[in-house]
C-alpha cells in the first residue's frame, strides 16, 4: 500500500478515546459516591447536606464538613496536577516530565516543612508562595544539572531523581530532629485528602482557576514548542521566556496543590500520558482532557480507598496510593520511549589512568582506613566535650566499636555490589541504589518487619535478598529487548524507587510505634547496632567478598561483549545469574543495617577507578576499601557535626554520593 494511502492515526479505530476514558472513570466515581451516600443517610439527605446548611444529624454533619469537601478537593488537586504535568511535558518535550519526577513536589514539601519550623510567619503570608519557592528552587536545580545536555529527556528525569533523593534526605534530617513538631506532617506529606471543612477547597479553587486561565492564554505560544528551535525563532518567539512562563505556571499549580494536600504521586505523569495514548494529539485537547481525567482519576482512587478503609490494617494516604499505581505505568512507558539510539551499552572506561602498583595503592588505602577507624573508635564528643576512649572509660569502646564495624562491613558490601553491577551492565552510572535494587530489598524488609512475628536476622536477609532479586528481575524484563541501554536501566530504577517511596509513605503514615525505628533505619543509622549484629555484618561482608573474588575473570571479560565472552568459554546466562544473585545478597545484607539510599554503591567503584584500580580483582579490592572508608567516615562525622544531635551515616553518605551523581550526569 502506498505511504499516502495509509490510514492516519487519528482516523484509525481505537478501543479507547479520551472521552471514553473520562466517561468510564466518571461512571465509576458516580457509582462509588452513590454507594457511599446510600450506605449513610441516603441520597436525598446527602444532596441536602451539600446544598443546604447541615442539620443536627451526625451523618449529615460528616457529609457536609468532611465527605463533600474531600470529594471536591480530590477533583481540584487531581485536575491541577494533571494540568501542571501537561505544561511540563509540552515545555520540555519529555513524556516523563511531571511534578513528582522533576522534584517540584518534594521541593515544595521541604519548603513547607522548613517554614513550619524556622519561620511559621511566612505561612500566614501565603503557604502557596512558600511551596512555590521550594518547588521553583528544585526545578532550578534540575535545570542546572540538565542544561549542558540540552534538557535531554533522560538527563532531566535522572536529575529529578537525584534532586528528589537529596531533598528527601534533607526532609528526613528535619523529621529525625523534630519528630514531635513534624509528626502531623507524615500523613499530610504522603498526600492526605482528609478535610474538616470547605476552607481548603475555597483556598485552592480560585488559584487553580487562575492557573487554567493562564494556561489557556499560553496555549497558542506553547504550540510553537512542537517545532524545532530554528522554526520557533523564525516566528519571532522567545523560547527562553516561553519556557520560563510555562514551567513557572506548572510550578505554581504544583505548589498550590502541595501546600494544601501534600505530595500526590504520579497523577501529573499518568493523566497526560493516558490521554496522549488514547488519541489526544493537539495541545488544547490534551490540556482539557488531561485536567478532567486527572480530577476523575484522583477522586475515583480516593473513593475506593474510603470504601475499603475499614478492612485495611493501616491508614493509607491517597497520595501514596497514586504513587504506587503510577510506578507500574512508568515501567510500562519506558520500553516505548525513544531515547535516541538503541545500541547496547559500551564498556565503561576508567575515569583516571591505571596505577602502576595497585597493591601498593591498596596498602595505602588500608592504612588510611585503619587510621580513620582508630580516630572514630577513640575520639568523639560527649557530655563533657571531646572524650577519648581508654581503659578508664572502656564503655565508650563498647558503644563505638559495633557501629564502626557495621559501617565498615556495609560499606564493603555496597561497594562490591556496585562494582559488580557496573561491570556487568557496562554502565558507569549503575549502582544498587540508583537501579532500585536497594529499594526492592527495602520494600521486602519493611513488609517482613510489619507482617512477620519477630523475624530473625537470617529471615530478614532472606526476605531482603528475595526483594532485591525481584527488582533485578524487573530490570531484566523491562530492558531485555533494548539491549540493557544505560538510560533505560536508570529510568527503570526511577520507577522502582518511586514504588519504594510510596510504600515508605504508607508505612510512616500508619502511626505504628515501630515507625520511629523504621525512620532511623531508612536514614541509614547505625544507632541500633549491637555487638552481635556487628559481628554478623562483618562476617557476611567477609564471606561475600571471598565469594566475589573468584569471579574477577568474568568481570574482566563480560564488558567486552557477549560474543567475545562466549568465545572465551564463559557460559553467559550462568555467569550473569551468579553475579546478579551475589549482587542481591550483598545489597540485602547491607540494606538491612544502613538503609537503602547511601549511594556508596555508586561512589566507591568510581573513586576506585579514579585512583587507578583498572583490572577487576584490583577494582573489587579498591572499591571495598573506599566503601569501608566512606561509611566509617560518614558514621563518625554524622555523630560529631551537630552533636548532641546525630545525622545518620546513610544520610551523610547519600549527600556525598548524590553530589557525585550530579557530577556524573554530565558524563552519561
Amino acid at each position: 500500500m502506498p505511504a499516502d494511502t495509509l490510514p492516519h492515526p487519528s482516523s484509525a479505530p481505537r478501543r479507547l478515546t479520551p472521552g471514553r476514558a473520562c466517561l468510564l472513570l466518571g461512571l465509576m466515581l458516580t457509582a462509588l459516591a452513590l454507594a457511599h451516600l446510600h450506605a449513610g443517610p441516603g441520597l436525598a439527605e446527602g444532596l441536602t447536606a451539600l446544598l443546604a446548611a447541615p442539620g443536627s444529624a451526625a451523618d449529615t454533619l460528616v457529609l457536609h464538613f468532611a465527605w463533600w469537601p474531600r470529594l471536591a478537593m480530590a477533583l481540584l488537586a487531581g485536575g491541577g496536577l494533571a494540568l501542571a504535568g501537561v505544561l511540563m511535558q509540552q515545555v520540555l518535550r519529555n513524556p516523563l516530565a511531571a511534578p513528582t519526577t522533576l522534584g517540584v513536589a518534594s521541593g515544595a514539601n521541604l519548603g513547607l516543612m522548613a517554614a513550619s519550623l524556622a519561620a511559621p510567619g511566612l505561612l500566614a503570608l501565603g503557604r502557596e508562595w512558600v511551596a512555590l519557592a521550594g518547588g521553583g528552587l528544585a526545578m532550578g536545580l534540575v535545570f542546572l544539572l540538565a542544561w549542558r545536555r540540552g534538557l535531554s529527556p533522560v538527563v532531566v528525569v535522572l536529575s529529578g531523581l537525584v534532586v528528589n533523593l537529596y531533598l528527601g534526605a534533607l526532609a528526613m534530617v528535619l523529621l529525625l530532629f523534630h519528630q514531635e513538631a513534624l509528626k502531623g506532617l507524615l500523613i499530610w506529606g504522603a498526600g492526605s485528602l482528609a478535610q474538616n471543612g470547605w476552607q481548603d477547597a475555597a483556598f485552592l479553587a480560585p488559584r487553580l482557576a487562575l492557573g487554567a486561565l493562564l494556561a489557556t492564554w499560553l496555549l497558542r505560544p506553547l504550540r510553537v514548542l512542537e517545532l524545532d528551535e530554528a522554526g520557533a525563532k523564525s516566528l519571532g518567539v522567545s523560547l527562553k521566556w516561553l519556557r520560563l512562563g510555562g514551567l513557572g505556571l506548572a510550578v505554581f499549580l504544583t505548589g498550590c496543590v502541595v501546600s494544601v494536600v501534600g505530595i500526590i504521586g504520579f497523577i501529573g505523569l499518568a493523566a497526560p500520558n493516558i490521554v496522549r495514548l488514547a488519541g489526544a494529539r493537539r495541545l488544547g485537547a490534551r490540556l482539557v482532557w488531561s485536567t478532567l481525567l486527572g480530577a476523575l482519576l484522583l477522586a475515583t482512587t480516593d473513593q475506593l480507598l474510603q470504601r475499603y478503609a475499614g478492612i485495611l490494617p493501616t491508614l493509607i494516604p491517597t497520595g501514596a496510593t497514586t504513587a504506587a499505581l503510577g510506578a507500574p505505568l512508568l515501567l510500562w512507558l519506558i520500553p516505548r520511549l525513544r531515547l535516541g539510539g538503541e545500541s547496547p551499552p559500551r564498556e565503561a572506561h576508567a575515569v583516571g589512568t591505571r596505577h602502576p602498583a595497585p597493591r601498593r595503592l591498596a596498602a595505602g588505602l588500608a592504612i588510611a582506613l585503619l587510621g580513620v577507624a582508630v580516630i572514630a573508635a577513640l575520639a568523639g564528643q560527649g557530655g563533657d566535650g571531646w572524650q577519648w576512649a581508654s581503659p578508664a572509660n572502656g564503655e565508650l569502646l563498647q558503644w563505638r566499636l559495633p557501629r564502626l564495624l557495621a559501617a565498615a562491613g556495609c560499606g564493603v558490601m555496597l561497594a562490591i555490589a556496585g562494582t559488580l553491577i557496573q561491570r556487568l551492565t557496562a554502565n558507569p552510572m549503575a549502582s544498587p541504589e540508583v537501579l532500585g535494587i536497594s529499594g526492592g530489598s527495602a520494600i521486602a524488609l519493611m513488609g517482613a518487619i510489619f507482617l512477620l512475628p519477630a523475624p530473625g536476622n537470617l529471615t530478614l536477609v532472606g526476605v531482603g535478598t528475595l526483594g532485591a532479586l525481584t527488582a533485578l528481575a524487573v530490570l531484566v524484563l523491562v530492558n531485555r529487548k533494548s539491549g540493557f541501554q544505560p538510560a533505560r536501566l536508570l529510568l527503570t530504577g526511577v520507577a522502582i524507587t518511586a514504588l519504594f517511596e510510596a510504600i515508605k509513605a504508607v508505612v510512616l503514615a500508619g502511626g505504628d510505634p515501630r515507625g520511629q525505628q523504621i525512620i532511623a533505619w531508612l536514614s541509614g543509622s547505625t544507632y541500633y547496632v549491637d555487638a552481635t549484629s556487628a559481628g554478623v555484618v562483618a562476617a557476611a561482608a567477609l564471606l561475600l567478598t571471598m565469594a566475589a573474588a573468584p569471579l574477577a575473570r568474568w568481570l574482566d571479560i563480560l564488558p567486552l561483549g557477549g560474543a567475545t565472552a562466549a568465545a572465551l568459554g564463559i557460559h553467559l546466562r550462568r555467569a550473569r545469574l551468579a553475579l546478579l544473585l551475589l549482587v542481591a545478597l550483598l545489597t540485602a545484607a547491607a540494606t538491612l543495617v544502613v538503609g537503602p539510599l547511601s549511594f556508596v554503591g555508586l561512589l566507591a567503584p568510581h573513586m576506585a577507578r579514579l585512583l587507578g584500580f583498572a583490572r577487576a580483582r584490583a577494582h573489587l579490592a579498591g572499591a571495598a576499601l573506599v566503601g569501608a572508608l566512606l561509611m566509617v567516615l560518614a558514621d563518625w562525622l554524622g555523630r560529631q557535626l551537630l552533636f548532641p544531635q546525630e545525622i545518620p551515616a546513610g544520610l551523610v553518605a547519600s549527600l556525598l554520593g548524590g553530589a557525585y551523581f550530579m557530577w556524573g550526569l554530565r558524563r552519561l
